[in-house]
């Protein structure tokens, strides 16, 4: 079956989370993705845990479908073979620390001169210019740069991480989208360019909504638990044995869910619950009454009933109840394959579902240096450099 980025042609330098999800996205839409790891040991994540026969898990789980290298760049002949794999090369992606790419020699001004349609993208935590340029940047600092941390956890607690690495995966889908409008720009005039993404600016762009209350009134965004900052009831709520979501956002579903869900016509007359906007401005009281009355009842009732009445609600599941919930599995988000070391594996699925040219997956992760041979022979390099490339540390072929 076709795939939307057929011909395209991606060289992976990057590590850990941000740029390999990017890359593999590109890669399960059907570019070619050749991951250049460094020697001897690769990517760091190959030393993350858990492990099943000395396969990383997480080094698995966003590396799929790609072709895998190992080039030690700093020496005069690994870099000779890089800079030969990179004239025939769409888009590279790197996530090293602002000016180390310049001593190594691969920056995107000497590369530009090897291949002017080249599209490079660079992903770090602060970005190439400005004052935190040099400092060493993960997702839980970009969290708490970009003030999502702050605005996150409950009114009086700490601030809170988000449950999962949100600025790096933020950063890949700007890094994503970037380099597809790049990509547009290049078939159009030839021309490739250099791309700038960083962790803090990528989550901080996501705050729109926090963003229209600051710059229109002057509200600062404060950690609200799970309640919603302009509408009400959107939240968690208690009932007798577990919490449910429940999503009365508009009048209609407000006066659907006390008329009808609840049984408590009478809220409509309470001038605190008038509007939604009233609603958000009490939400505390509004919090109590509701759940004095879920706690008379368990979720699965509330929740049979909210369907029922068509007013929006969810569980608050935990996660092996996500990967295993039977809509989750009809809609492909749990994906089973061969490794060749590790063995039958699972992965998550893609979540564009596109009519001609879906996400497929067709390889696992590569083994360290598991496509030497096969992408060197794309350069006409021969067994005898191949062995000398060996033998000066210049690059680490699978064993």
């Amino acid at each position: 079956m076709k795939q939307a980025l057929e011909g395209l042609k991606v060289v992976d330098l990057s590590q850990v989370l941000a740029g390999p999800y990017c890359t593999m996205v590109l890669a399960d839409m059907g570019a070619e993705v050749i991951k250049i790891e460094k020697y001897p040991h690769g990517d760091d994540t190959r030393s993350m845990g858990p492990f099943i026969n000395e396969e990383s898990h997480m080094y698995m789980m966003v590396n799929r479908n790609k072709k895998g290298v190992c080039i030690n760049l700093k020496t005069p002949e690994g870099l000779d073979l890089f800079k030969e794999l990179i004239q025939s090369v769409d888009v590279l992606v790197e996530n090293y620390r602002p000016g180390v790419t310049k001593k190594l020699g691969i920056d995107y001004d000497t590369l530009k001169a090897i291949n002017p349609g080249l599209i490079y993208c660079s992903i770090s935590g602060y970005g190439q210019t400005g004052s935190y340029s040099q400092k060493g940047g993960y997702d839980i600092m970009a969290q708490g740069l970009s003030g999502l941390m702050h605005m996150t956890g409950e009114p009086d607690g700490r601030p809170v991480k988000v449950g999962f690495a949100v600025n790096d995966i933020a950063a890949a889908q700007t890094a994503l989208q970037s380099i597809l409008m790049a990509y547009i720009y290049k078939l159009r005039t030839g021309e490739g360019q250099y791309v700038d993404v960083s962790l803090v600016e990528s989550g901080l762009a996501w705050t729109v909504w926090e963003a229209a209350a600051y710059f229109g009134k002057g509200e600062l965004p404060e950690r609200t638990g799970t309640a919603h900052r302009v509408s009400a009831p959107y939240q968690g709520f208690k009932t007798k044995d577990d919490y449910i979501l429940i999503g009365a956002g508009n009048q209609k579903l407000w006066e659907i869910f006390a008329t009808n869900v609840v049984n408590r016509p009478d809220w409509l007359d309470n001038p605190l619950f008038a509007t939604n906007y009233l609603r958000a401005q009490n939400v505390k009281t509004l919090e109590a009454d509701i759940e004095s009355e879920l706690l008379k009842h368990s979720a699965t009732h509330w929740l049979q009933l909210l369907d029922k009445y068509g007013v929006p609600s969810s569980p608050i599941y935990s996660y092996e109840q996500t990967l295993n919930d039977p809509h989750i599995l009809e809609r492909g988000m749990v994906l089973s394959y061969q490794h060749p070391t590790a063995g039958k594996m699972r992965t998550l699925g893609f979540p564009a579902k596109f009519s001609k040219t879906p996400g497929q997956l067709t390889s696992a992760a590569p083994t360290l240096g598991q496509h030497n041979v096969e992408i060197f022979e794309t350069l006409n390099v021969s067994d005898e450099r191949i062995r000398k490339l060996e033998s000066a540390n210049a690059i680490h072929s699978k064993s």
